[in-house]
């Protein structure tokens, strides 16, 4: 499956080197099993979002490794995808940006033309041929029409979307310059947040986690508190935590963290793995 990574340590700009080459199981190692596209998305100082990717496996992506040695910013965004089906293709890799935000997704939704149909004329903001980039677009479209409150128009989506169409799963991160949301929802895939003090656990050290799929490492987290959202746990750190199923977690500046179930049921169409092996692209 799909590999996410959100990090934040708003508001403070904090240089991550992000461990694709000598990890002994890094992203570049992963990505040998999740081939199929590479992504890092991050703010600059006058916080305009940049994605970097590729549509190649992050070992074979120089740009990629090159870029994720020397980002500095608020938040962060990874992704390493493996598509079942669909375009392999630059505009198919996440993450996405629009609207200032920055996107990525892990996970498979059905009834795509639904889907559009409900976005209108949002589908405009849509380049490629995921679920994930239309997925992207509804939040974007429902946080417009509820006046830019992103809690509120994300959740106003990801209900839709809950209630309406076949789902497997829609882990997502979704990150501005200032804050940073993570949904899990419903149990198929695991989602873990870390709330890390400055210093990590033993105090004075810097921010350092490898495990068999993402490798991170930051000088300045010595000093500096930050939140980390995974795909799995990154480290030995003993605050880890499993996301309930529907869980939204907010990261605020500070940075602070706070969260609510806002997807209480399960899917009202679920799809099982089975799903993974029909025609889709995630």
């Amino acid at each position: 499956m799909c590999r996410l990574f959100g990090m934040s340590a708003a508001p403070h700009r904090v240089h991550a080197r992000f461990w694709l080459i000598d990890a002994s199981d890094s992203l570049v190692v992963q990505s040998h099993r999740n081939p199929d596209g590479t992504g890092l998305g991050h703010f600059t100082a006058a916080g305009r979002p940049v994605v970097e990717k590729e549509a190649v496996a992050a070992f074979e992506d120089s740009r990629f490794a090159g870029e994720a040695a020397h980002v500095v910013s608020t938040t962060f965004v990874a992704h390493v995808r493996h598509a079942s089906t669909g375009a392999i293709a630059v505009r198919n890799s996440h993450p996405f940006a629009m609207d200032g935000r920055i996107f990525a997704h892990n996970g498979a939704i059905a009834g795509l033309d639904r889907l559009e149909a409900e976005l209108g004329g949002g589908l405009r903001l849509v380049q490629g041929d995921t679920d994930s980039e239309r997925i992207f677009a509804l939040i974007t479209e429902r946080i417009s029409r509820a006046g830019g409150d992103v809690p509120t128009g994300l959740a106003d989506a990801v209900g839709w979307v809950a209630q309406n169409l076949p789902v497997y799963a829609l882990n997502l991160v979704l990150a501005t310059p200032t804050d940073l949301w993570a949904l899990r929802y419903p149990e198929t895939h695991e989602l873990y947040v870390l709330e890390r003090p400055a210093g990590g656990a033993h105090g004075c050290r810097p921010l350092h986690m490898t495990s068999s799929t993402l490798g991170i490492h930051s000088e300045h987290l010595a000093a500096q508190r930050a939140v980390v959202v995974a795909s799995e746990r990154l480290d030995e750190h003993p605050g880890w935590r499993l996301l309930d199923t529907g869980e939204l977690v907010h990261v605020g500046p500070g940075p602070s963290l706070d969260s609510s179930v806002i997807l209480p049921e399960p899917p009202a169409h679920p799809i099982g793995v089975s799903y993974l092996t029909a025609p889709t692209s995630h």
